[in-house]
């Protein structure tokens, strides 16, 4: 009886727990918090959180060999096809008219990759710190989260640094999320109220012929000048080519939809279980989450001043506010570009100016995995 009752009590969580297991857990219940009460991105937040308390549940075994969790992650992230789909989600979610309209807007796409590779060499700087050993491929999949674009670090992890895949995974989906929270300070901190209150001109009207042969223009030239980036750059046009081509409704619905629901629940999930107490809390993952933050800031910098630098060339034409949204974090950088114009302007409404440097960006993360993998991964 005394065995058995013994055997009950080891059987319990109470038993099991360990420190850095409740840890984990409260920190998935904030990211619940962010989610439910502030709805700081549910859609990533509430999966993500809630893999992170399932995880962290001794005994039951969930991210474990033999766990769902664990399949799941198998399956869709360390294959690397769940980016893929979600990509193709975001091509047949986007409307890319205001890149077409306004192309010059590249240029803030391009600029705010400059994050990737100020913490591609942060990382190797770091190795002379005991404690860390990031090789190339390491720093180069850990500098992708400045793109803020979860899928592509998650693409890359998966090629580069397959050790390294979950803390990046949570660190790209983590500051994607928290976009709301670290990008204003910056954009006050890099523009005048002055520069915030500019009133952009109407974009112009963008024909259906121009969306339907941007994607295969863009997909041509990743064709033939870098191949490596064609899984991301072509899963994102091919799901664009279905939003706009006018005769595949159906599939176009379903990629916007059904598809990129279920795959996101999954995605988050398996995000989640990686937010294991004996695997994340460690030197190389806090390095990790360092470096990321570190990224996505100096993305949205340099994305702040090429604004500034077109402010002043097009004579004061271009509000600066809306190379922060140069991250790929789409659209969630373009609406609080908007937010943040609406604060300086009640009547300064930035969200479609804003997209066409969030679409370039999204593009720029994908050409700049595709450069890393090209070069490090060959």
């Amino acid at each position: 009886m005394e065995n058995g009752l013994k055997q009950l009590w080891l059987s319990t969580g109470l038993a099991n727990f360990e420190w850095g297991q409740l840890l984990m857990i409260a920190v998935g219940g904030l990211l619940l918090y962010l989610a439910i009460a502030r709805k700081f991105e549910p859609l990533l937040l509430v999966p993500i959180g809630f893999g992170a308390v399932l995880t962290n549940i001794p005994v039951a075994g969930l991210a474990g060999p033999d766990g769902l969790l664990h399949y799941i992650y198998a399956v869709g992230i360390e294959t690397g096809v769940f980016p893929l789909l979600i990509f193709m989600g975001v091509g047949a979610l986007t409307d890319f008219g205001a890149l077409i309209a306004n192309p010059k807007t590249l240029m803030l796409g391009a600029a705010a990759q400059f994050g990737i590779f100020l913490t591609l060499l942060g990382a190797l700087a770091l190795n002379m710190v005991p404690g860390f050993d990031f090789s190339l491929a390491d720093a180069a999949a850990i500098g992708i989260i400045g793109g803020a674009d979860g899928p592509t670090a998650i693409f890359l992890a998966s090629r580069l640094a397959p050790d390294l895949l979950g803390a990046i995974a949570v660190a790209a989906y983590s500051y994607m999320a928290l976009v709301p929270i670290i990008q204003p300070p910056i954009m006050r901190a890099l523009t005048t109220e002055a520069e915030r209150k500019v009133v952009m001109q109407q974009l112009r009207p963008v024909s259906k012929l121009e969306k339907i042969i941007f994607p295969l223009i863009v997909l041509l030239m990743t064709v033939l000048f870098l191949p490596a980036a064609v899984p991301l750059v072509g899963m994102l046009t091919f799901g664009n080519l279905l939003r706009e081509c006018g005769v595949v409704d159906r599939l176009s619905r379903t990629a916007q939809n059904e598809l990129i629901n279920i795959v996101t629940i999954f995605l988050g999930l398996a995000v989640g279980s990686k937010l294991d107490a004996h695997k994340f809390l460690s030197v190389e993952t806090l390095g990790i989450l360092v470096l990321g933050a570190l990224a996505f800031s100096v993305g949205t910098a340099a994305g702040l001043l090429m604004g500034k630098l077109m402010h002043r060339l097009s004579g004061g034409k271009v509000n600066p506010l809306i190379g922060a949204a140069g991250v790929s974090a789409v659209p969630m950088a373009a609406r609080v570009v908007n937010k943040v114009g609406l604060e300086a302007d009640h009547h300064n409404f930035l969200l479609m100016h804003a997209m066409g440097p969030n679409v370039a960006g999204v593009i720029g993360s994908a050409v700049a995995a595709g450069v890393l993998l090209a070069i490090v991964g060959g």
